[in-house]
């Protein structure tokens, strides 16, 4: 039997929700990025020249083959709520700092920004690869405080010997 099935209406939920049970976000929107992505790649680096044709076949394969096996799927349904989480409190963090800042005014706060976005996006990356089970996880849940430090040591090191060498 062929059941006909048609969207008339209703929440946008209703929508994602179908669009879940036909596996576009478990399958058809992580080949689509894995696609674009090595396509672009062989593209701009032109390893075989101008030649689109081959360019896409690999990037098919490549994307389908990603495929094989859910590890992807997880993955991308693990790391992109976190990242949009984690791109919200970048926002947040830069309208805040916009209110008494202007980049002009302090390159020490531009710096700032990029070192919590680093945080942000080291501790989404780590969270992520926990939640699929990699076994490196349990090495920077327990060592994270000293990998912070270790660093924001590192970190300032840098900042001195850039700051020593200029003129005031």
């Amino acid at each position: 039997n062929f059941q006909f099935v048609s969207f008339y209406g209703g929440s946008i939920g209703d929508l994602l929700y179908r669009w879940e049970q036909l596996g576009v976000f478990s399958y058809v929107l992580p080949f689509l990025l894995i696609f674009a992505i090595v396509f672009g790649i062989l593209t701009k680096i032109r390893v075989f020249g101008d030649n689109r044709g081959l360019n896409a076949v690999i990037a098919l394969v490549v994307g389908l083959l990603a495929l094989q096996y859910d590890i992807v799927p997880i993955f991308f349904s693990e790391i992109f709520p976190r990242l949009g989480v984690a791109l919200s409190i970048l926002l947040v963090l830069i309208i805040l700092v916009g209110l008494f800042f202007t980049p002009k005014d302090n390159k020490v706060v531009n710096y700032i920004l990029l070192a919590v976005s680093v945080i942000i996006f080291l501790a989404v990356l780590i969270k992520t690869t926990g939640a699929v089970g990699f076994y490196s996880a349990y090495f920077w849940y327990t060592y994270w405080p000293s990998i912070l430090l270790g660093a924001i040591v590192i970190g300032a090191i840098f900042w001195l010997i850039g700051s020593v060498g200029q003129k005031r």
